[in-house]
């Protein structure tokens, strides 16, 4: 009993923990310097955000009112309004920003089937220190 408990504590004990990589070329082609490696972008599941091209529908509604405007003309008709705005819209944002080359990446590792060897990383996001470094 006591031999089973070793191997179920030392197991437990293993723990991969999120790495901090710096990316030497940036997507499509990742390649991230990382513990002194390089890995392409088959080590990665990439948080799509950062990708070129990526788009988002987005969809709101605005309550406003356009700036006053006067007319010229004399005629009362003419004289300086606006008008409200009252409105559903829909948008598409197109992502254009990436990681670049020295950025500072979270690598969150994803362990294999024995739950010891790191098999691949989902890059969740660019960091910055505050401080410069």
């Amino acid at each position: 009993m006591l031999k089973l408990f070793q191997q179920i504590g030392g197991s437990a004990g293993l723990q991969s923990t999120p790495q901090i990589g710096t990316v030497i070329e940036p997507p499509p082609n990742i390649k991230v310097k990382w513990n002194g490696m390089e890995l392409d972008k088959k080590w990665f599941y990439v948080d799509d955000y950062w990708l070129q091209g990526h788009t988002r529908q987005i969809r709101g509604h605005i309550v406003s009112a356009t700036q006053n405007r006067s007319g010229g003309s004399g005629d009362a008709s003419f004289e300086s309004h606006n008008h409200d705005i009252d409105n559903d819209y829909t948008a598409s944002i197109i992502y254009t920003d990436t990681w670049q080359v020295g950025d500072k990446i979270l690598m969150i590792p994803i362990l294999g089937s024995d739950n010891k060897t790191v098999e691949q990383f989902w890059i969740f996001s660019k960091g910055k220190r505050l401080d410069g470094n």
